[in-house]
């Protein structure tokens, strides 16, 4: 079936285009204009903004530390007024009524990663992927501290990467949890793993280098050291200065933008990073932004939860310390009256205003840690409109704004920086070469928002949303769920990762590694539920 939406303003910064036009779907994809045949269905978009669905590259929607903490806030979840309503399916509606077709979870265990992919394959509507967690396993320390090859390490996380069917590696707080074994309470950047001389840097560059071996599209994703410290925007520095001009994704920047100056120690750093990130074309970043309300920290930085327990609201918490990186959820509410939460607010805003490039800066709050991905439509409209952030600035505690440079910045996003940030950046951050974008072959992922003044609301309920050019929302409501599917690489290794694996898992676990690999096929009685991305060459 031929589709033609017809006369919105058109938003494809991939292809350069900001007009009013057509759009033309066939069998799921778009195509180019045809030079004399009618369209089958006219749908009339006019006076309306048409952009890509939108891809968020960082939120927690499935896995052990996820369920966990469902488990221990059943009334946080996502949709928890509608109980009767499976959270799955409430995730995807809420993603797709914003616009969105496509969702990382950003941290999986390879060891559970079967289970993840199970719940990710229950979100109706929108595409998944999962990054797999490297850096705190023993095989891979092991690896390192018998001075394996470069070559060894990057067929032991091609090895992982095709059983845990992840898009890329991710590394949190690399050497922190195998040190929190050892009763180790704090690491940084050059401390090493007790019993060797294996630091968090040379962590570090030994996946970036793999991840460059690889040639994986999606660039080592990095949650630092001294998360939530003061002063830890000098770690955050020195990692991008470790990172060399080799790839390196840092993941929820926000929560590195930490500075100790001011009367109470703690003050924004965000001006200092986002000089350094402009400077740095290796460099990406997700911001992580925090904003005020109830929620839930999850996190397999065990060490970081473990220190955090104290601040916990309400006052419960669960640590959980086991192969690889454990976890930790601790429930925190960040308020408007709090001093330090609203140098928190600021510092994320800043960064967003402040990094140049909308192409290397990627728009996250970190769900749920530095809010819900339901606020995304409210820190759309902070970001779009300079007045409504001096109102919300005006209500916060004066002295947090003078350890910030927001209420200086006079930046305004506009709609283009909005379709890049969420769309076009992160299709090419993860290699996705059909979506993101508008022009012909491209998934017909679709969404078109209604202009209103409250920008907040446009973008919360999108006027309507097609995947795979089946229209799935109108006006903020679901009108078909069909399932969509997983996105992930498939680099080469060398046969000895699967034999040293063998062997290593027989002598410790007496089970087969394979026994946590994720079928290709029959997801849940799905047949194709996986899409192979291309690595680079």
């Amino acid at each position: 079936m031929l589709t033609r939406l017809a006369g919105g303003r058109v938003i494809d910064p991939a292809n350069g285009r900001d007009a009013v036009g057509d759009i033309w779907v066939r069998d799921g994809r778009i195509v180019a204009t045809p030079d004399h045949a009618s369209a089958d269905q006219t749908l009339d978009v006019a006076g309306c903004i048409v952009m890509a669905g939108g891809i968020d590259i960082h939120t927690h929607v499935a896995g052990t530390n996820v369920n966990t903490a469902r488990l221990l806030l059943p009334d946080l979840r996502a949709g928890s007024a509608a109980a009767s309503v499976p959270v799955s399916q409430t995730i995807g509606r809420l993603y797709a009524a914003m616009g969105y077709t496509m969702v990382v979870e950003p941290a999986i265990s390879p060891h559970v990663a079967p289970q993840a992919h199970l719940e990710l394959s229950e979100i109706p509507i929108i595409d998944t992927a999962i990054l797999t967690v490297l850096g705190n396993d023993d095989y891979l320390l092991r690896l390192m501290a018998n001075k394996e090859s470069s070559a060894a390490i990057a067929d032991y996380a091609a090895r992982v990467l095709a059983g845990s069917g992840a898009i890329g590696i991710k590394a949190i707080n690399p050497g922190a949890a195998a040190s929190f074994k050892a009763n180790v309470r704090s690491f940084g950047l050059d401390d090493a793993v007790p019993n060797s001389d294996i630091t968090s840097r040379a962590i570090i560059n030994a996946l970036q280098a793999a991840t460059e071996s690889l040639g994986l599209p999606h660039p080592l994703h990095l949650h630092c050291s001294n998360l939530g410290m003061p002063g830890n925007v000098e770690t955050a520095l020195a990692t991008m200065e470790a990172a060399g001009d080799v790839r390196l994704h840092i993941a929820h920047l926000q929560f590195y933008a930490y500075g100790k100056d001011g009367p109470r120690g703690f003050s924004s750093g965000a001006a200092r990073l986002a000089e350094a990130v402009n400077s740095r074309p290796n460099i990406t970043a997700d911001v992580g932004q925090v904003m005020f309300g109830q929620t839930v920290t999850v996190s397999s930085d065990v060490l970081r939860q473990f220190n955090a327990r104290g601040q916990a609201h309400p006052r419960k918490s669960i640590i959980m310390d086991g192969d690889g990186n454990g976890g930790g959820i601790v429930p925190y509410r960040y308020r408007k009256t709090d001093f330090y939460n609203a140098v928190q607010w600021a510092a994320g805003l800043e960064l967003f205003l402040l990094i140049n490039d909308p192409w290397r800066l990627f728009f996250t709050t970190d769900h749920p840690n530095g809010a819900p991905f339901t606020a995304y439509p409210d820190l759309l409209a902070l970001l779009m409109d300079r007045s409504l952030r001096a109102q919300h600035i005006e209500t916060l505690p004066k002295d947090a704004m003078q350890v910030s440079t927001l209420a200086s910045i006079t930046r305004e996003y506009s709609f283009a920086d909005i379709a890049i940030m969420t769309r076009a950046a992160p299709a090419r951050l993860l290699g996705l070469v059909d979506r993101g974008h508008l022009g012909p072959g491209a998934r017909a992922d679709i969404a078109v928002y209604r202009p209103q003044a409250d920008l907040a609301a446009m973008f919360r309920d999108a006027a309507l949303v097609l995947k795979d050019g089946v229209p799935v929302i109108r006006d903020g409501i679901p009108v078909a769920q069909p399932f969509g599917r997983a996105v992930a690489v498939r680099p080469g290794f060398d046969s000895a990762a699967d034999r040293g694996l063998a062997a290593f898992y027989d002598s410790i676990y007496g089970v087969p590694h394979t026994a946590f690999d994720v079928p290709a096929a029959d997801l849940l009685g799905r047949t194709q539920p996986f899409e192979t991305v291309p690595c680079r060459t």
